[in-house]
C-alpha cells in the first residue's frame, strides 16, 4: 500500500508541473498561430496518436503488469526477458509505421482532412513514432517496479525542453505560412520527448540489476512464451485503446464533412475545431495528470493484490482512486465553469470556446473517473472487457457527431455532445464490468456531500465574481475567486472527511515523510 501511495504521489507531483508547463506550451502556442494554426496542429495530431498505439501495441500496460508479477518472485531473469522482448517488438513496428506515416501524409491532408496545410505537421511528428516506442518500453518497467520518480522526472524534462524551443520555433517558421508554424511545435515536441528519452535510457543503465545487451537476440528466439504473456493483456489492452485513437482519427475527418453539410467553410471549420480541441478541451483535462497518477500506479499494485487473490486491498485501492477522482474533478469543474470566459481571455487572448467548457463541464465528471476504472479492469485481465467498452462508446461518439454536426442548428456544439456521451457511456460500461469482478461497496452519502459541496462553492464562485472591482487586473480576480473557492471547497471536503480519512493519515505522514528523505 505505502508504494502504491508513493508511487500516485510522485507521478502528483510531477502531473501537477507538467501540467502547467503543458498550459504555458499551449498558451505560447495559441498566441503564436491562433485558432487556425491550432486547429491544424490538433487536426494532425491523432494520426500520430493512432501511429504510436500501434506501435506500442499496448505493451507499456501489459509490461508493468509482468514486470510486477516477476518482481514479487524475484525473477530477473524473467524481467530481463519481457524488456527484450518489448524493445524488439517495438522498434520493429516503429520501422514500419515510420516511413508509412510519411508516405501517406499527403493523401491524408488532401483527402481526408480536406485540408493539405496538414501534410506539414503529419511530416514533422513522423520521427517521434521510434522514439515513444523505446521510451514506452522503458517507462513501463519503471512502473512495473512500482518506482514511479524516472517516469515522472521524464515527463517534466520532456516538457521543459518542449517549451524551450516552441517558441523559438513557431517564430521562426511563421513567416512561410501558418502550416509550417504548426510544424515548428510539432518539432519541438519531437526534441522534448528525444531527451526524455536519453534520461530514461540513463536512469535504467544506472539501475538495472542485469545487462540488457548480453544475449540479446537469444532471449528474443528464446521469448516466445514472454511474447504470448505479454500480448494475453498487451493485445486487448492495446485494442482499448487503439479504438479510441481510430475514434480521434477519424474525428476531425467527421468533423471536417459534418460541419461542411452543416453549410461551414473548410477555415471556418478548421477554427472551430481548434477552439473545441486546442482550447477547450486541456482546460477539461486538467485534473487528468490526477487520474493518470492513479491509473499508473493502480496497475501494478492491484495486478500484486490479485496476484495474491487480496480482494480487500484491490476495493480499498479502487475506492481510494474513486474518491480522489471524485474530489478533484469535482473541484476542477466548479472553477472551469465559473470562470470559463475569464480563463480563455487571460489565457489565449480570446473568449472563443468558453461555451464548450460551460456545455461539457458536468459531463466530464465521468471522465475522471474512466482512467482509474480502465485501469483497474486491465490489472485484473478484464482488458477485452475494457476494449468492447470503448468500442461501444466511439462508436456511439462518431454517430452523434456526425448527426449532431451536419444539423446547422447544433454544428460544432454537436461535436461536443457526441464527445460527452461518449464518454459517459464508457465510464458506465466499465463500471458495470468492474463491479461483475469485485466486491463493491457504493457510499452514496460520499457522492451526495460531494455534490453539495460543488453546488455551494460554485455559487460562491458566480457571487464573488460579480462583487469583485472590475478595475482590478483579469489575473488577479481570476486568483482571487479560485483560491477562495478552492479554499472553500477543501474546507469543506476535510471537515466532511471526504479527502482524508483517519486511517489514512498515518499512511499518508510515513509516505511524505520517505518521500522528503530522498
Amino acid at each position: 500500500m505505502s508504494k502504491f501511495l508513493k508511487g500516485t504521489f510522485i507521478l502528483l507531483m510531477a502531473g501537477l508541473v507538467t501540467r502547467v508547463l503543458g498550459f504555458i506550451n499551449r498558451i505560447v502556442i495559441a498566441r503564436s498561430i491562433g485558432e487556425e494554426g491550432v486547429g491544424l496542429y490538433m487536426m494532425a495530431f491523432p494520426t500520430l496518436v493512432l501511429v504510436v498505439t500501434i506501435t506500442q501495441l499496448g505493451l507499456p500496460v501489459a509490461i508493468s503488469k509482468n514486470v510486477a508479477e516477476a518482481e514479487a518472485r524475484g525473477d530477473f531473469r524473467k524481467i530481463k526477458k519481457i524488456l527484450v522482448v518489448s524493445l524488439a517488438t517495438t522498434i520493429s513496428l516503429s520501422i514500419v509505421f515510420t516511413p508509412a506515416l510519411i508516405f501517406l501524409a499527403p493523401y491524408l491532408s488532401e483527402t481526408l482532412f480536406t485540408d493539405p496545410r496538414t501534410q506539414w505537421p503529419l511530416l514533422a511528428i513522423a520521427p517521434i513514432v521510434p522514439i515513444v516506442a523505446v521510451s514506452s518500453v522503458l517507462r513501463g518497467y519503471f512502473q512495473g517496479r512500482q518506482n514511479m520518480r524516472p517516469s515522472a522526472i521524464s515527463q517534466v524534462i520532456e516538457q521543459l525542453v518542449r517549451i524551450t524551443l516552441i517558441a523559438v520555433l513557431t517564430k521562426t517558421f511563421m513567416p512561410y505560412g501558418i502550416e509550417y508554424a504548426a510544424a515548428g511545435a510539432m518539432i519541438a515536441s519531437v526534441i522534448g520527448e528525444l531527451i526524455s528519452l536519453f534520461y530514461l535510457m540513463t536512469t535504467f543503465k544506472l539501475r538495472k540489476k542485469f545487462r540488457l545487451r548480453n544475449n540479446f537476440f537469444q532471449f528474443v528466439h528464446s521469448g516466445k512464451s514472454t511474447f504470448n504473456d505479454l500480448m494475453r493483456i498487451a493485445l486487448p489492452t492495446t485494442g482499448s485503446r487503439l479504438i479510441g485513437s481510430v475514434s480521434w482519427f477519424f474525428e476531425p475527418i467527421v468533423v471536417a464533412h459534418s460541419l461542411a453539410i452543416a453549410g461551414v467553410a473548410a477555415v471556418a471549420a478548421t477554427k472551430q475545431y481548434g477552439a473545441l480541441t486546442g482550447f477547450a478541451m486541456p482546460l477539461l483535462l486538467l485534473p487528468s495528470f490526477i487520474t493518470y497518477s492513479l491509473s499508473t500506479s493502480l496497475v501494478p499494485a492491484i495486478s500484486e493484490a490479485n496476484s495474491r487473490k487480496n480482494m480487500k486491498i484491490i476495493e480499498h485501492l479502487l475506492q481510494q482512486s474513486l474518491r480522489f477522482s471524485l474530489l478533484t474533478g469535482g473541484l476542477a469543474i466548479v472553477v472551469l465553469y465559473v470562470l470559463a470566459e475569464p480563463l480563455m481571455t487571460l489565457m489565449y487572448g480570446t473568449a472563443n470556446g468558453s461555451q464548450f467548457i460551460k456545455l461539457m463541464a458536468p459531463f466530464f465528471l465521468f471522465y475522471y473517473f474512466q482512467g482509474p476504472l480502465q485501469a483497474a479492469l486491465q490489472a485484473l485481465d478484464l482488458a477485452r472487457a475494457a476494449m468492447i467498452n470503448s468500442l461501444i462508446g466511439n462508436l456511439v461518439k462518431t454517430a452523434v457527431i456526425f448527426l449532431l454536426a451536419s444539423q446547422p442548428a447544433f454544428g460544432i456544439n454537436g461535436v461536443a455532445l457526441g464527445m460527452v456521451m461518449g464518454i459517459v457511456l464508457i465510464t458506465l460500461l466499465h463500471f458495470a464490468t468492474m463491479l461483475k469482478a469485485v466486491s463493491f461497496t457504493f457510499y452514496v452519502r460520499d457522492y451526495v456531500k460531494v455534490l453539495a459541496i460543488i453546488i455551494l462553492s460554485g455559487s460562491l464562485g458566480f457571487l464573488l465574481w460579480d462583487w469583485l472591482d472590475e478595475s482590478l487586473s483579469l489575473a488577479l480576480r481570476i486568483l482571487i475567486n479560485a483560491g477562495t473557492v478552492t479554499c472553500l471547497y477543501l474546507s469543506l471536503s476535510l471537515a466532511l472527511s471526504l479527502l482524508i480519512r483517519k486511517n489514512e493519515l498515518s499512511k499518508l505522514r510515513s509516505v511524505l515523510a520517505s518521500f522528503l528523505k530522498k
